[in-house]
């Protein structure tokens, strides 16, 4: 059975080619570019001619979407640039594509701020990548798109860890943690949901609390701390960026 290796990317120059020499072992990798300004389809055109560009912006799920399409497997391996698959996930994916249709799950394990990530909650980070094309598909939602999986397909786990290299450093955190929020309140805006910047607090110290004590964060050192900390600030300003929204509304009413 073809497996098809699918990203979607946008100046991933720096992520790119260390991705795509982890994924030989599939039939066909398709890059949906979304308009990037460095090297980025430059490097994916030394590993595939199966290259698009749709730099029209709808979100995440609409860009895994329209990436989908591009797959010319039976099978879709969905792979984000700064991941590795390693080989003993590589030998589970394998064999998995010989056993008849399901969704696989893979063990995510995240490297951040010089250390991979085994607690905190982060670990292991199972995510479903690996589906039969056309029996399942993302969700058009703009941000944390989920794949659709129907009940005539079971989901079941693989072997072996898909390297995730997350952030570069707290900028890069801050500048992703702020689009993600922006993203995440404009979609809850849409559904006409609204929020208070009291519950932005609560869930802000909720999250930390869970991730570094209910989640061990503190057995990841510094990093742990660290990652908590951010990540109880991330939390707060998806809630914040929502109340924000909500009062310019009011205003313009």
């Amino acid at each position: 059975m073809a497996i098809s290796a699918v990203l979607i990317v946008k100046n991933e120059a720096h992520h790119l080619r260390a991705c795509l020499e982890t994924l030989t072992f599939v039939d066909d990798i398709a890059v949906l570019d979304a308009g990037s300004q460095d090297e980025t389809l430059a490097i994916a055109r030394e590993f595939t001619d199966n290259v698009s560009v749709e730099a029209d912006w709808q979100g995440f799920g609409v860009q895994r979407q329209r990436a989908e399409a591009l797959a010319r497997g039976d099978w879709i391996l969905m792979i984000d640039a700064d991941e590795r698959v390693t080989d003993e996930l590589r030998e589970s994916i394998l064999k998995a594509v010989e056993n008849g249709p399901a969704v696989y799950s893979l063990p995510r394990l995240s490297w951040c701020f010089g250390r991979f990530i085994r607690h905190s909650g982060w670990y292991p980070d199972r995510v479903l990548r690996l589906y039969p094309k056309g029996e399942a598909s993302y969700n058009a939602a703009l941000v944390h798109e989920k794949l659709v999986v129907p009940d005539s397909l079971k989901i079941l786990p693989l072997g072996g860890d898909l390297l995730h290299y997350t952030y570069r450093d707290v900028r890069h955190y801050l500048e992703k943690s702020a689009h993600y929020a922006d993203a995440w309140a404009e979609q809850r805006a849409a559904r006409g949901k609204s929020a208070s910047l009291g519950q932005g607090v609560m869930h802000g110290l909720g999250c930390f609390l869970k991730m570094y004590l209910l989640k061990a964060g503190f057995r990841d050192g510094a990093q742990g701390l660290l990652l908590a900390i951010l990540s109880a600030h991330s939390t707060f300003n998806k809630y914040a960026a929502l109340w924000v929204r909500s009062k310019q509304g009011v205003e313009k009413r």
